[in-house]
């Protein structure tokens, strides 16, 4: 099960068995991706070894930044169904008084709640319901995959089995999305990168009408005796993590005894447990994503504590950061070093997200000494400073590190905006009311605060970017606000919302463009010159 380093361009296996992308894994991570795709044109086949959707919770909070790649797949209405706003987080101490809050807006940047509480099987049914009614995608359940190899620069083959026997399949790329004990990752030669958190917990998932003592979003118990997180994610559904002693199940009793702080459990009561189960928080990472046309997604590349619910999220991001320049490489002939810059963007994003959930249980379980004592009191004052919890809860997902399709240029103006997502407010457009990126589309685009001159609207259009005045939008100025705090007179956004590059505020061009241009297409003759440009409407002009 080895992937051998491929360069060059690649070539497509002719005949039967041919499929563009395979996506190992049916969880969340590889039906996004599939629907992702699905909308630039790209057929996947998708292989699980589960026939249906597994029954239990698992992850139950999503960000704001992650429903809006909810919504770019498709099922953002069917995701409101099911979802529940949270208000934020809140750190208590042992005796269960407030520490810390870390709200959450109703309506975040990205124009969905900030947080929202969720099941994760009701979520894996609607991303299901969505595949079964996109033609490019097929879920072929009850698969097991055997192999996945690429020999030099040719397509990666996959073998399978199900209840029909042994198949095999050609594709011009392989998503591994298939966890923590990824098959993937062992065919890429990978090995996990060690961030040092380890610790056993028991997590007891409920269902009861019992009026429960509760604040509407999470809770985390900094009790190094008993450190512990509590959330609602429904209606009658409520989630409780404990660190304890020993792995045994809990009776009734012990259940009673944990739980008293919230709710209480006279016999007879209803009261289901769903799920208790125990699990090993880890921090992790894969020391390599990539090797040729297989990459990593998810659990597969990346293992995070849950305490500041970004395991789902991290790998959604990675199949919104994925997505749109595989297409590009399969579709339009884009560079093959592309596909870097998803390992490039996505890794120290992801190592960011987990050092913080790293952090968070430290400061739950922070030990019981005298330097504890003193840490969890400064964390107390700390939160207490004007504007910190906000900027805490902006450091989730920070702005992407600079690369090739990164540039920043922060002497030249506009560099703040540069690497962060552009915000999405509602706007007027065909004269309804929309998110922004509906009037955006799927591809690049270009917001702009002063009308663009021939030649950058010559190179928006090479990109196949539409452009958007930022005027008359309908959207009480936020976009033309953003752009002039940013300094920049136009924003070019990636696909993936992303702010690759800007014009700065009198500025003639974008920024970076000889570094981004070459990645994104075979030529530079798909970009002209500001020369080529000019002298082209001068001869017009003198016709």
């Amino acid at each position: 099960m080895t992937v051998d380093q491929a360069a060059g361009p690649r070539h497509t296996a002719p005949g039967p068995g041919h499929v563009p992308v395979v996506i190992v894994g049916a969880g969340p991570v590889g039906v996004t991706a599939a629907l992702l795709l699905a909308r630039r044109g790209i057929p996947t086949v998708v292989l699980e070894r589960h026939r249906e959707v597994y029954p239990l919770p698992r992850a139950v909070a999503i960000d704001d930044e992650v429903r809006r790649i909810l919504q770019a797949a498709g099922v953002h209405e069917e995701f409101a169904a099911i979802a529940r706003p949270a208000l934020g987080l809140r750190l208590l101490d042992a005796r269960h008084r407030v520490m810390a809050e870390f709200p959450r807006a109703a309506q975040g940047a990205h124009g969905f709640p900030q947080t929202s509480m969720f099941d994760q099987p009701e979520l894996e049914r609607v991303l299901r319901a969505a595949l079964a009614r996109t033609p490019e995608c097929e879920l072929r359940g009850g698969a097991e995959v055997g192999v996945v190899e690429q020999d030099g620069d040719g397509p990666v083959r996959v073998t399978y089995r199900d209840d029909e026997g042994e198949h095999l399949l050609w594709a011009d790329a392989v998503l591994g999305c298939d966890g923590a004990g990824s098959l993937t990752r062992d065919a890429i030669g990978a090995g996990w990168e060690d961030l040092h958190f380890e610790e056993r917990w028991t997590v007891i998932d409920v269902r009861t009408s019992l009026p429960v003592r509760c604040w509407e979003g999470v809770e985390q118990i900094c009790d190094p005796q008993r450190p512990a997180t509590f959330m609602r994610i429904g209606e009658d559904r409520y989630r409780w993590e404990f660190r304890l002693p020993d792995d045994s199940e809990l009776d009734r009793e012990r259940l009673r005894e944990l739980l008293a702080p919230w709710v209480d459990l006279a016999p007879g009561v209803d009261f289901e447990v769903v799920r208790q189960a125990q699990y090993t928080f880890r921090a992790r990472i894969a020391d390599r994503w990539r090797r040729g046309r297989v990459l990593l997604l998810g659990d597969a590349a990346h293992l995070t504590p849950p305490f500041v619910g970004q395991g789902l999220c991290a790998g959604l991001r990675d199949a919104y950061n994925l997505t749109w320049k595989l297409a590009r490489v399969l579709r339009q002939g884009a560079d093959e070093r592309l596909l870097d810059t998803y390992e490039s963007e996505r890794k120290p994003h992801a190592r960011h997200v987990i050092r913080l959930a790293v952090a968070m249980g430290w400061a739950m379980t922070g030990g019981q000494d005298g330097a504890a004592a003193i840490r969890r009191g400064v964390l107390g004052a700390a939160v207490r400073i004007p504007g910190l919890t906000a900027a805490a809860a902006r450091g989730l997902s920070p702005a992407l590190t600079a690369g090739p399709l990164v540039r920043r240029r922060v002497r030249l103006g506009g560099g703040g905006l540069v690497g962060g997502f552009c915000p999405q407010p509602w706007v007027s457009a065909d004269g309804r009311r929309a998110r922004l990126d509906e009037l955006l589309g799927d591809s690049f685009a270009v917001l702009s605060a002063v009308p663009l001159p021939p030649f950058l609207k010559a190179v928006a259009d090479g990109l196949g970017a539409r452009t958007v005045p930022v005027t008359g939008l309908g959207d009480d100025g936020r976009l033309a606000a953003w752009l002039r705090e940013g300094r920049a007179d136009a924003a070019l956004l990636r696909p993936d919302r992303v702010v690759m590059d800007v014009v700065p505020s009198g500025g003639r061009d974008f920024t970076g463009r000889a570094g981004w241009a070459s990645l994104l297409h075979t030529t530079q003759s798909s970009f002209p010159s500001q020369w080529t440009v000019e002298k082209s409407l001068l001869r017009s002009t003198t016709r």
